[in-house]
Parts: C-alpha cells; sequence; structure tokens
C-alpha cells in the first residue's frame, strides 16, 4: 500500500527546478501513506511521484517502476493497492515470455498492461483481482491512464488545468501545488452534508474522484473517462444450499489470497458476524497465529445501555471468538479525554482532507489503528458485508425500503434546522438529494429470470445497488484514509469482486431465507462461530456513552457558537444550531458542524456560494 501523486501538462517541461520543488512537496504529503520509502520520475510533460509501503517484495518493488523497450521506458507506473491474485497472473505472463525484475505485484501489473492492455487498459484492468489505485504513462502515446478498483477501496482524486491535471492519493497531494484552488462552492458543500457518495464532486471546486470500476484516460485532446466494470444480473439460478456453498468457496479462497503478507497480518474483531466469520477463516487458513484487536472504552460493557444502533456490548462476543479461533487478542481501551484530545481530532481531520466526520467514531477508529501498527502493518477488516448480504435495519423495515429516496437520507432535516434558513433555500436539498437517487437508479441493472416479475424484488435489487454504489464508498474512503494516515494497510475480503457479483445477483428471497438478516453469510460461517455470535443481532460500531465526553463535546460547541468570527459561522442558524445540544441523538451533526469549522480554517477555504 503506498501514496501517489502526479502531475501533466502538455504545454510545459516538468524537468525544470520549479516543477520539482512542487512534484518533490506532493509526494512528500503522502509519507504517512508510504513511510518506507520515496521515488520521482519526470519526462517532458509528466511527472509521478511515490511514498511506499512495503507489503510484497520489501526490497524490490520501488517506485516509480518502469518497463524498458530498446533501452528506453515504454510504460512507466505508480501504484498503490494489493492485487491479489498476481502469483496466478505472473505465470501466464511468464508462459508468454514476459521476464520478471522483481517479486512485487506493482511489476506483474506493469506486464499486465504490455501484454494485454496495449489498444485498451480495459483488457488488463479486468485481468486483476484486488484494491487498487495507479497511474499509467505511456511513453510512445503520450498518454496517461489513471485506474481504481471496482468497489473504490483505494481512494484517487485528479484536478484538471488548463493543460493536463493534477491527481493524487489523496487531496492534499493535490491541494500542494498552487494551481489547485481551495475553493468551496454550494456544490461542495451539499455534497459535504448529504451522506451520498458522488465521484464527480468533492468538497473543494473542480476537484473530483476517479468513479470505482473507471479508468480516466488524459492526452493532449482532453480528459475522457470510461467504465471497465459495472454491477449486473447474473440470472442467479442457484437454489439456497448451492448458493450457501459459493458463497463459503468465495469465502476462503478470498480469505487465503489476502493472509499474503511479508509483513505482519492481523484482522478487526467486533464481534459481530462479519468480523467473526472472516476472523475464523483466517485463523484456519494462516500458517501463524492470526492476531486480532478489538475496540473498547473505559467502564464501556459494565456501564452499557442498548440503543436502537448498538443493541449489546461487543466485549463478550470478542472474547468468545478469540478463544474459539484462537487468535492472539488484544482490546485496545480508550477514554473520553483520548477522544476528545484537540491532537487526534486534528489528526483524524488531516487523515481525510475533507470535512466528512463520524465524530468519536473516527477518533477511536484512528486511535485503534495507532495502537495496532505497533504490532502489525496488514489488517483484515469486515466493511461491505452489511451493504451486501442485507444487514442494516434499513434493508428490513418497510417505510425505509418503499421510500422514494436514498433509505438512510432522513437525517438530513437535522442538518436544514442547523444551517442559515437562506443558505437551506439556495442549497436545496431535497432537489439535490432527488437528483443523486433518480441518477443511481437509472443505472440499476434490470432483473432477468422469475424474480423479473416481482416488484418487491425489484425494489430490494434497487435498495442493494443503492448501498453498494452510493453508501459503501465513503465507508471505504474513511477506513483507508484513517489507517494509511498511521501506515496501515486495510484490506477488505468481502469487497472482492467476484463475491459481490454473486451476492448481487441473488434474488433477496435468499438472502433473508432464515427470516433474519445476512441469512446468506450466517449459514455459510455458522460451523466457524461460537452460538452466540451465530445468533447476535446485528449491532454497529460502538460509540462511547460517557457523559464526560458529551459534556466535553457540548462546551466545546458553545463556545464556537458565540464566536462570531468563527469560519463557520455564515452557515450557520445560531438558534438552530443551539437545539442540536438538546439531544444526544444529534451529538453527531454536532461534531460535525465542529469538523466543518476545523477544516475551513485549517485548509485555509474560500466559501463562495
Amino acid at each position: 500500500m503506498c501514496g501517489i501523486c502526479g502531475w501533466i501538462d502538455f504545454d510545459r517541461d516538468l524537468g525544470v527546478s520549479d516543477a520539482r520543488w512542487e512534484l518533490a512537496t506532493m509526494t512528500a504529503t503522502m509519507a504517512r501513506r508510504g513511510p518506507n520509502d520515496e521515488g520521482t520520475w519526470i519526462d517532458g510533460p509528466m511527472a509521478l511521484g511515490h511514498r511506499r509501503l512495503a507489503i510484497i517484495d520489501i526490497q524490490g518493488g520501488r517506485q516509480p517502476m518502469m518497463l524498458q523497450e530498446g533501452g528506453r521506458p515504454a510504460l512507466v507506473l505508480v501504484y498503490t493497492g494489493e492485487t491479489y491474485n498476481y502469483r496466478d497472473l505472473r505465470q501466464r505472463l511468464a508462459a508468454l515470455g514476459h521476464r520478471f525484475d522483481t517479486s512485487s505485484d506493482t511489476e506483474v501489473v506493469l506486464h499486465a498492461h504490455r501484454e494485454w492492455g496495449h489498444r485498451d487498459p480495459r483488457t488488463a484492468v479486468s485481468e486483476l483481482n484486488g484494491m487498487f489505485a495507479y497511474a499509467l504513462w505511456d511513453t510512445a502515446k503520450r498518454e496517461l491512464v489513471l485506474i481504481r478498483d471496482r468497489l473504490g477501496i483505494k481512494p484517487l482524486y485528479y484536478y484538471p488545468t488548463q493543460h493536463g491535471m493534477l491527481f493524487g492519493s489523496e487531496p492534499k497531494a493535490i491541494l500542494a501545488n498552487r494551481l489547485a484552488e481551495r475553493v468551496m462552492d454550494a456544490e461542495g458543500l451539499r455534497r459535504t452534508l448529504c451522506s451520498i457518495a458522488d465521484p464527480d464532486t468533492t468538497a473543494f471546486r473542480g476537484m473530483r474522484e476517479v468513479p470505482p470500476g473507471h479508468i480516466v484516460r488524459v492526452t493532449r485532446d482532453g480528459i475522457r473517462q470510461v467504465s471497465y466494470w459495472q454491477l449486473t444480473d447474473s440470472g442467479h439460478t442457484d437454489d439456497v444450499p448451492t448458493t450457501v456453498r459459493r458463497v463459503r468457496e468465495l469465502l476462503e479462497d478470498t480469505i487465503q489470497r489476502q493472509l499474503i503478507s511479508d509483513v505482519p497480518l492481523c484482522t478487526l474483531l467486533s464481534g459481530g458476524l462479519d468480523s467473526s466469520a472472516m476472523t475464523a477463516l483466517a485463523a484456519r487458513f494462516s500458517d501463524e497465529r492470526i492476531r486480532s484487536f478489538a475496540v473498547d472504552f473505559v467502564g464501556y460493557t459494565d456501564n452499557f445501555t442498548p440503543n436502537p444502533i448498538c443493541l449489546t456490548p461487543d466485549g463478550p462476543y470478542v472474547q468468545e471468538v478469540a478463544k474459539l479461533a484462537g487468535t492472539a487478542h488484544t482490546d485496545i481501551t480508550l477514554s473520553a479525554d483520548e477522544l476528545m484530545d484537540s491532537g487526534i481530532r486534528t489528526s483524524t481531520l488531516h487523515a481525510h482532507d475533507l470535512p466528512f466526520t463520524m465524530g468519536d467514531i473516527d477518533s477511536s477508529l484512528y486511535l485503534l489503528f495507532r495502537a495496532i501498527r505497533q504490532h502489525s502493518t496488514v489488517a483484515l477488516s469486515g466493511e461491505s458485508a452489511d451493504e451486501l448480504f442485507g444487514g442494516y435495519p434499513w434493508f428490513h423495515d418497510p417505510a425505509h425500503v418503499q421510500a422514494d429516496t436514498f433509505p438512510w437520507s432522513e437525517s438530513i432535516d437535522i442538518t436544514r434546522k442547523s444551517l442559515d434558513p437562506d443558505l437551506v433555500q439556495k442549497l436545496d436539498f431535497p432537489g439535490y438529494l432527488d437528483g443523486q437517487y433518480r441518477s443511481a437508479l437509472a443505472k440499476v441493472p434490470e432483473l432477468t429470470g422469475p424474480a423479473a416479475a416481482d416488484p418487491y424484488e425489484r425494489r430490494m435489487r434497487q435498495v442493494c445497488y443503492l448501498f453498494l454504489t452510493s453508501y459503501l464508498p465513503r465507508l471505504l474512503n474513511r477506513k483507508d484514509r484513517l489507517s494509511m494516515a498511521l501506515g496501515l494497510e486495510v484490506r477488505v475480503p468481502y469487497c472482492d469482486h467476484r463475491l459481490v457479483e454473486y451476492v448481487f445477483g441473488t434474488p433477496w428471497a435468499h438472502k433473508t431465507f432464515d427470516g433474519r438478516e445476512k441469512s446468506l453469510l450466517r449459514a455459510a460461517t455458522a460451523d466457524l462461530l461460537p452460538q452466540s455470535v451465530v445468533q447476535r443481532v446485528k449491532s454497529g460500531y460502538p460509540v462511547i456513552q460517557d457523559p464526560t465526553y458529551y459534556r466535553m463535546l457540548r462546551t466545546r460547541f458553545t463556545a464556537l457558537l458565540n464566536d462570531r468570527n468563527a469560519s463557520v459561522a455564515p452557515l450557520l442558524s445560531i438558534e438552530g444550531s443551539r437545539d442540536l445540544l438538546n439531544t444526544t441523538e444529534n451529538i453527531r451533526w454536532v461534531q460535525h458542524i465542529l469538523t466543518l469549522q476545523d477544516f475551513l480554517t485549517d485548509y485555509n477555504v474560500s466559501l463562495r456560494l
């Protein structure tokens, strides 16, 4: 895992001193993503930067990496991520006459593009199984291609300029170049305040993401975006027992592939079905005893109060799984003082680069990763199981399912009440959300076969698609940024595209065949788990319940509302914002406003609404 960045300008030679300095500055912003090594490469209009976190082939995987032909570079690559089937691809390519100088997956990707992607890069990237974002420069074609993995596990941003573009794993790399403006307009603010993944916009005006499953091709003639992968209807015909067996087969193969590492590896264990199944499979297939880690809070289990999101504390379930799977387990116990520490809150903001926050969830995840990084460099995590197998309560609530909008978007009402009324009218949240919703619906693949005649199956297919494409990317982005800010690579086995394609294609009736959430995953892994975990109802990521934390948060928020010179003040209805303090249910939005204030100040953002 690494950090990449670059700059292409078809009207300049970027080898001059000032451009070299800016490339070095851009590359330096990726140091936390890649603490082990750095490299740059410049040739005429193309400048590439790389920071390396060494995971596979510690000595031989330096970047930028190039493929030579006739004594000159033909292809030059900067790559971040992991290609889990690189050993299989290496054998195929070697049989075709390719020769390799390293044992790294990066070199395999480079040769795959020379063999299969010479005419169309989509042919090469379709061979890859993994999580990745990379930039490839073809010296003969004078073409740059930016490629992102199918689910958007690895981030990749770009910023078009007059004669080319800037790009980077994170916005901070782009913002380090003087050509990038630090401006937030109405579109950026809408994007910030709505819980919808939209790669066409970011908080910064002019900056975009390479969409998951897409390639951005850059030549002197301009920028062109093409898709190489999308969810489709598979015409699923397997019965439930066959489907359960196939899910287990895919999970076993995926876990085994993702255990490959030349550095210490662990799992994130919450005691829920997703992480427990993943940990149990990892323990079964690992050649060494698996380490597992969980987050906890001081006094959390003893003083736990159930709520609609967290019904049970994680601790007892975590201990049962760790004992049964035989992991070397560690609980990371956090306090309110740690979560409110100004340095930690600043670190989480600067990891994101964007004013999206989940408050204490972000801070606790950052602290968890910081503790894990003392022991491991790679961690397996259970992201996407809920979106894939139907785990969230929204999937099972008729009101949310049948709502003519995103099932999770009702909370925007709280945000509107805290903003200046004139601004709310200008931002037109209902219109924005409806436009995003209609656009997403238009991309849902049509059902085929017997299920196509069932209106409920059609609707649930839409809901599953919305969660995988408009909700999941935000969580993946968060997990990547908070982990990579500490040089920790997080792998997400449930995002294997073969598993996603297969499960997405199954009827909703299969996914709930036992009358519960995540029926297929439960049935496929029940033999590995304690019965308490098999029967446990989904409980969300734990949030601190310490009254001390809430008091500290209210004190800071009250001080902000009393500061008329605060950067965020022009956006707020002061009285509406004060109302957020009345219940702990609104704490998330209190934290969101505090983060937005820090973002506008720390990043020197100009508001042009």
